[in-house]
């Protein structure tokens, strides 16, 4: 296959770069320039508009638009074989001209003239047929509507029907009569409602010629200065820079070749790496410089590289053990008392990492007492996955004592605070329910708000002030409340990596989204529940990379 060479390729480059400026200033310059220039032409002919529904009297026209309007329903929209039958069909509104019509006549005229119009008239947009009635339109010339002449209304005016008291925003299309800027204002009576709409049109033939002139003049000007400047800088570009890398690619290329001859004894002079000397006092100088440091560095690391190599894939394996290990101190079958007909939980763990600090855990302290916990460890990885084991044995073995939720929490945290030189600490929310009457007592540590389902079926958030975390304070004494869950009541627990979850955009999943998907997905099995949650979050994130662990445990009293 050809190749090119590193001139060719800088003069090619140079060229494209050159070409792909001249393009996009040309782009942009015409963009902005048009812009400007039709938005100048919006704005006149709409408040030229304006200007015709505030000089007309809109009683007079409103009287006129009931005449005109009960001749044409009587026959809306009629098409027409030859002259004489148009003729006879304009006849019939003949008799609504009077004196005071052709005074309005001439003062549309008047102000077309005065703001240099290619039209100014009065229709009435019948919303029945979707056609404009033209109700005065004083044009003499063949053009010219008459009263009673239709129209279809555009299609980029069908949003405008819905608010015609705001008339039908200008516009710019390419008509039979050339290029054009239509706009037109709502004529408005007393109590604010629309009579008719004054339209104007004004042309844009010469604008849009005046356009593509300076478009021509824009690309012939770019072009000869783009060209001029890209033979300036490939001569510059081929001295100051081809030719010295070219040597740098020279001695780069006979590495391998002088480590092979070092290596098998072959050759004890310097590599050609070695011998590389620029002196151009710039950035290629300090290349052929780190050149030269690269190949002492680069014989160091492939030295190395088993030795880096063998420890990361050892490393590797003890992450995926740990990862293992942590997922079976989880409850993970489900349902996790199946001979029981009065529980029904289930709950899931996203570890962030391949470890993670958050842990949920259940457990029967007796016969009718059911322990629920979830609970997250500050900070990511195997550190925060240590403390997690041993926050979650310390918990179930003091629950499992028949003590209350602040009484373990209370021993806990003393056990916790007594050898935490890493500064870990853990938000936790635990409760024991009593399955019999549906009683239960639960206690806080700084962590999120459970949801519940409360009266009405719906959830909300369980208001509790929570306590400080656990490992936070020495001495710190936790505060239960409690609460009765009644049958088919649903208890909601997750970390804070649910409500936190962030999509690339940088916003937050957050707590009322939580409820309102909750309160959007009633009577669902509770596997479902909490599969369909994950898979909005997943989807709310748009493939963001998760930051934190995402753990949810939901409950439901049989």
């Amino acid at each position: 296959m050809k190749t090119m060479s590193l001139k060719q390729k800088v003069g090619l480059l140079t060229i494209m770069v050159a070409f792909l400026l001249s393009v996009a200033t040309a782009v942009s310059s015409y963009c902005v320039y048009s812009r400007t220039v039709d938005q100048y032409y919006r704005d006149r002919a709409m408040n030229i508009a304006r200007t015709a529904a505030v000089v007309v009297d809109p009683q007079q026209v409103r009287e006129y638009r009931d005449q005109v309007m009960e001749i044409y329903r009587r026959d809306p929209m009629p098409e027409w074989s030859d002259p004489v039958q148009k003729q006879q069909y304009l006849a019939q509104y003949a008799g609504i001209r009077d004196e005071a019509y052709e005074a309005l006549l001439e003062t549309l005229e008047e102000l077309r003239i005065a703001n240099q119009a290619v039209s100014l008239y009065i229709i009435y947009p019948d919303r029945d047929s979707m056609s404009g009635i033209y109700l005065a339109d004083p044009d003499t010339s063949e053009s010219a509507c008459p009263m009673g002449t239709w129209n279809v209304i555009e299609k980029q005016n069908y949003e405008a029907m819905d608010h015609i008291q705001d008339g039908f925003p200008a516009y710019i299309s390419n008509t039979e009569y050339g290029w054009l800027c239509s706009a037109a204002a709502a004529i408005l009576d007393q109590d604010g409602s629309v009579v008719a709409l004054a339209t104007v049109d004004l042309s844009m033939d010469e604008i849009m010629q005046e356009n593509h002139r300076f478009l021509v003049l824009l690309c012939v000007f770019l072009a000869g200065v783009s060209s001029i400047l890209a033979l300036l800088l490939m001569q510059v570009t081929n001295r100051i820079l081809v030719a010295p890398i070219n040597r740098v690619i020279t001695a780069a290329g006979s590495y391998v070749d002088d480590r092979r001859r070092k290596e098998n004894g072959e050759n004890d002079r310097k590599t050609a790496i070695e011998q590389l000397e620029i002196h151009t006092g710039d950035e290629i100088e300090q290349l052929a410089g780190s050149i030269r440091q690269m190949e002492r560095d680069v014989s160091q690391y492939i030295d190395n590289l088993a030795a880096v190599t063998s420890e990361k894939e050892r490393i590797g394996a003890e992450l995926n053990i740990a990862t293992q290990i942590q997922a079976s101190m989880l409850p993970r079958i489900f349902p996790p008392f199946p001979e029981r007909k009065d529980i029904n939980i289930y709950a899931t763990m996203d570890p962030a990492k391949e470890v993670g600090g958050d842990f949920y855990d259940f457990f029967l302290t007796d016969q009718y007492h059911l322990g629920m916990v979830i609970a997250d460890v500050s900070g990511k990885g195997v550190p925060a996955a240590l403390v997690m084991v041993i926050a979650k044995t310390l918990i179930k073995d003091h629950a499992c004592s028949q003590a209350e939720p602040d009484e373990v929490f209370n021993w806990v945290n003393q056990q916790l605070c007594e050898s935490n030189e890493a500064g870990l600490f853990v938000t936790a929310w635990m409760g024991i329910l009593d399955l019999r009457t549906g009683h239960l007592d639960y206690v806080n540590a700084g962590h999120n708000p459970p949801v519940l389902t409360g009266a009405d079926g719906t959830f909300g958030y369980l208001k509790q002030k929570p306590g400080l975390v656990l490992a936070g304070m020495d001495e710190y004494r936790y505060q239960k409340a409690s609460m009765d869950l009644q049958k088919g009541d649903r208890l909601f627990l997750y970390t804070d990596g649910v409500t936190e979850a962030m999509n690339q955009d940088d916003q937050l999943y957050g707590e009322t989204r939580l409820l309102n998907w909750l309160n959007g997905h009633p009577g669902l099995e509770l596997q479902e529940t909490l599969h369909g949650l994950r898979k909005d979050i997943t989807e709310f994130a748009e493939g963001a990379e998760q930051y934190d662990d995402i753990t949810m445990l939901i409950f439901e009293r049989q």
